[in-house]
C-alpha cells in the first residue's frame, strides 16, 4: 500500500531543457548548442523524451511507496526552455497533469531569454498553463552583456516584459552583478532598468566563475580581472537599496519580491528541502533524503529512455547529519529564517555571538528564529559555518 509523502503530499517538478543558442562564457550548467549535440538527443524529440522519463519516474516512486497528492510547482529551466516551441512546453505540462494532479494554484514557471520569446509564444504559454516567466536579463549595459556572451538587446527587455504581462503572466527579471569590468554605476543602471519594467520579483546573483568555463580560462590568461569581494559587497548593498526603495523586500539572500505571494514558491521548496522530481539530462531529484541525478548528455539520455531505462547516472542516501547541515545552510538564507531548535546544542552559543556582531536580528532570535540582517547576508557563509555540526 502506498503512502503519501511528505506530510502535505505536495511535489515540485523541475524540467531541464538543455539547449542554448549560444553558450555563455560564465555558464557551468549542463547546456548544449545544436552543433554540440551530434547524433540523437535532438530538440525535436526532447518533449517526448521528457514525458517518457516522467512515466518512468512515477512508476519508480509508486513502487517505492511514494504517491504524491499533487504537484504544487513546476519549473522549466535550462538552458533556454523557450528555444523549444511553446507547444512542446505545454505538452510536457499537460502530460505531467495526466500523471499527477496540479494544484489549483500551482506555480508554473519557465525561464526565457528576452530574445527567445514573441507575443504569440508567451500568449500560448499562458493559455497552456504557464503562470510565470523568469527572464535572464543579466544586465542593461551592452558592454557587460558582451563580456557575459549574452546575445539579447537590452532595449528589448521592456517589450518582452510587456508581452508577458499582456498574456497574464507573472514576471521575474534575473540579474548578475560582479562581471569583470562592470562598474557600480553599471549595476545601478541595470537594477533601475529592471525595476522600471514594473516587475514584482527580481533575482540578483553575484557572478561565480567556475573553473571549467571559458571565462575562467580568460582570467587565467589575464584577459579579465577577477571580481573583488569588497566591490561585490558594495554592489549587493546597492541592489538591496534600490529594490527596497521600489517596494521589494528580500526573502532569500539573492531574491526580492513585492509581496510574499510573489515569491518563487518553487525555489522556496528547494530551500525548505521538500521532495522534487528532476526531469531531463543532468537533472537532480530528491525523495525523502534519497538524491539522484541523471546522465548529462542528451543523446545518452535519449538512448536510455528508448531502452526503457531510468536515465540515472548515480544516487546517494543523504545521511541525517548531512541533511541537518543542508537544512541550516538553506533555511538560514531565507527571510523566514531558521528555528533555533534546529541548531545543534553545542553550536547555539554562536547565535548570540552573531547577534552581537550584527549578523542576526535580535528580535527574531528572541522569538526563536535565526534571521540574517543585511550585514549577515553578506557574511552568510561564515555564519553558517559557525552553526553547522
Amino acid at each position: 500500500m502506498s503512502t503519501v509523502r511528505p506530510a502535505d503530499g505536495d511535489l515540485s517538478v523541475y524540467i531541464h531543457v538543455p539547449f542554448c543558442a549560444v553558450r555563455c562564457g560564465y555558464c557551468d550548467f549542463n547546456t548544449y548548442t545544436a552543433t554540440e549535440l551530434g547524433g540523437g538527443g535532438s530538440q525535436a524529440e526532447y518533449a517526448h523524451n521528457a514525458m517518457t522519463e516522467m512515466d518512468l519516474t512515477l512508476a519508480a516512486d509508486r513502487a517505492a511507496g511514494y504517491d504524491y497528492r499533487q504537484v504544487s510547482t513546476v519549473f522549466f529551466g535550462g538552458g533556454t526552455p523557450t528555444l523549444l516551441p511553446a507547444d512542446d512546453l505545454v505538452a510536457m505540462l499537460e502530460h505531467l497533469r495526466t500523471l499527477l494532479p496540479l494544484a489549483d494554484d500551482a506555480e508554473v514557471t519557465t525561464e526565457a531569454n528576452p530574445d527567445s520569446v514573441t507575443r504569440a509564444s508567451l500568449s500560448r504559454l499562458a493559455a497552456g498553463g504557464i503562470t510565470r516567466v523568469s527572464f535572464g536579463m543579466q544586465s542593461a549595459v551592452p558592454s557587460v552583456l558582451a563580456t557575459l556572451d549574452r546575445t539579447h538587446d537590452p532595449e528589448k527587455v521592456p517589450q518582452a516584459v510587456a508581452w508577458a504581462r499582456e498574456a497574464g503572466l507573472d514576471v521575474s527579471l534575473d540579474l548578475i552583478y560582479g562581471t569583470p569590468g562592470e562598474t557600480i554605476a553599471d549595476v545601478e543602471t541595470s537594477v533601475t532598468s529592471a525595476l522600471a519594467c514594473g516587475v514584482d520579483h527580481m533575482s540578483a546573483y553575484s557572478l561565480i566563475i567556475e573553473g571549467n568555463t571559458a571565462m575562467a580560462r580568460q582570467l587565467r590568461r589575464g584577459e579579465l580581472t577577477a571580481p573583488d569581494p569588497d566591490d561585490m559587497a558594495d554592489k549587493y548593498e546597492l541592489v538591496d537599496d534600490l529594490a527596497r526603495a521600489d517596494g521589494l523586500s528580500w526573502y532569500e539572500v539573492s531574491n526580492w519580491s513585492r509581496t510574499p505571494a510573489q515569491r518563487s514558491r518553487h525555489n522556496l521548496a528547494y530551500w525548505r528541502g521538500t521532495d522534487w522530481w528532476g526531469i531531463g539530462p543532468g537533472a537532480h531529484r530528491h525523495r525523502d533524503g534519497l538524491r539522484a541525478w541523471n546522465v548529462k548528455h542528451p543523446s545518452r539520455y535519449a538512448r536510455m529512455l528508448a531502452a526503457g531505462e531510468m536515465p540515472v547516472a548515480d544516487s546517494e542516501q543523504v545521511t541525517a547529519e548531512d541533511r541537518l547541515v543542508e537544512r541550516i545552510m538553506l533555511e538560514l538564507r531565507i527571510a523566514d529564517g531558521l528555528a533555533v531548535e534546529v541548531v545543534p546544542v553545542d553550536r547555539r552559543r554562536m547565535l548570540a555571538v552573531h547577534r552581537d556582531r550584527g549578523h542576526l536580528e535580535p528580535a527574531a532570535l528572541e522569538a526563536g528564529r535565526a534571521v540574517l540582517t543585511r550585514s549577515g547576508r553578506l557574511l552568510a557563509d561564515a555564519v553558517i559555518r559557525d552553526l553547522v555540526p
